[in-house]
């Protein structure tokens, strides 16, 4: 590994330990009771450290959802020759493994920040999430898999809008119940949308 490499893991290295900090003190207090100073003590990192990597506190919430897209891509590595239909659901369940990893209060003032921002988009055609979906869904109209009630695309759209509105409920709960049952629940029905497959002997 040469000098370059090493700087770029102990960047990472280090955003992760900035990130692990936060998410546990934001467990214990509102996110925004917790000082940049904490999160340092926390990491074990001085301030300058903190600013070299993030802006302002607001950076560090925005760009701390950012890793969602490679969480997935990697649950989804291992399961890429598996059918459309599970490969989808280990999509959906690894949503809601990242986002109660997380933990609920640190989802919600994202959520609320993003609210905030002039810039703020809906849904970003480029996220891996939604791309994941779409070729799940694609390869299933492809084996005349899925009903031709609707195109993968519209598919691929709705169950991201959907599943991230139950991560909204899940927030206004409090993160009283648990994510991934409720996800699991509605993914059932959602999975009308595929044909019956033949029983195997």
């Amino acid at each position: 590994m040469d000098y370059s490499q090493r700087r770029k893991q102990q960047a990472q290295q280090t955003e992760q330990a900035i990130l692990r900090a936060t998410i546990d003190l934001s467990r214990q207090r509102p996110f925004d009771k917790v000082s940049v100073r904490e999160i340092c003590q926390q990491a074990g990192i001085t301030t300058g450290a903190f600013y070299h990597h993030f802006k302002s506190k607001e950076d560090l919430l925005e760009r701390g959802f950012a890793p969602l897209d490679l969480y997935m891509e990697q649950a989804l590595a291992p399961h890429l020759d598996e059918p459309p239909i599970q490969r989808l659901w280990i999509i959906l369940s690894s949503y809601a493994a990242f986002m109660e990893h997380m933990g609920c209060p640190l989802v919600a003032r994202y959520y609320q920040h993003r609210l905030e921002t002039a810039s703020f988009h809906s849904i970003d055609p480029n996220r891996y999430t939604l791309k994941a979906m779409l070729a799940c869904l694609e390869e299933a109209a492809d084996r005349q898999e899925l009903l031709p009630i609707h195109t993968p695309q519209w598919l691929a759209d709705f169950l991201f809008r959907h599943f991230r509105g139950v991560v909204i409920d899940w927030i206004l709960h409090q993160g009283s119940y648990s994510l991934l049952p409720k996800l699991e629940q509605d993914y059932q029905l959602f999975q009308e949308i595929f044909r019956p497959q033949p029983k195997q002997d």
